[in-house]
């Protein structure tokens, strides 16, 4: 991954822009593991969003009670988002797999930072987030960043409810 940084992305509105447009998200790399990132991300998405969630991982059957499709081509709707949770080197061909199927936005979680991809999925019409991850990204537009253990730095003279 490189350090040097010349690519820039969507500013908050436009993320916000794009979360708000879509309706479908793809999680490509999604674990039945719940230590893996991707299995919190799709449990908060499946509970606290309004998206159709679809999981893809060649190996996986079932996660959270829904299937698991082998790959981008084989969910039944084209994806607005690829939410993609895999390593640097396989970036090139989930984005090669998401324009194939004709997705909207590629979405590559925190960590994840590809310039030649990103270029390249512009290139083709799509949008590109990097480094960023949908879960933090919704719940900072819905409000609900401290209800996920965030602190947002909101100060308010609102009195907290204790349980």
């Amino acid at each position: 991954m490189s350090e040097n940084r010349s690519w820039v992305g969507p500013s908050a509105p436009e993320r916000l822009a794009l979360l708000r447009s879509a309706k479908s998200i793809a999680i490509v790399g999604a674990s039945d593991k719940p230590s893996r990132a991707s299995y919190f991300v799709a449990t908060y998405l499946l509970s606290s969003s309004p998206y159709k969630v679809y999981f893809v991982n060649p190996v996986a059957k079932e996660i959270l009670g829904q299937p698991v499709y082998a790959s981008l081509a084989d969910l039944p709707e084209t994806p607005d988002i690829v939410d993609v949770f895999r390593r640097h080197d396989d970036l090139p061909t989930v984005l090669e797999e998401a324009k194939a199927v004709g997705a909207k936005t590629l979405w590559l979680q925190l960590g994840s930072w590809h310039e030649d991809v990103a270029r390249e999925a512009e290139a083709a019409g799509m949008n590109v987030v990097m480094d960023r991850c949908v879960k933090i990204e919704h719940a900072r537009f819905h409000g609900g960043l401290n209800l996920a253990g965030f602190n947002t730095g909101v100060i308010s003279s609102k009195r907290q409810l204790t349980a």
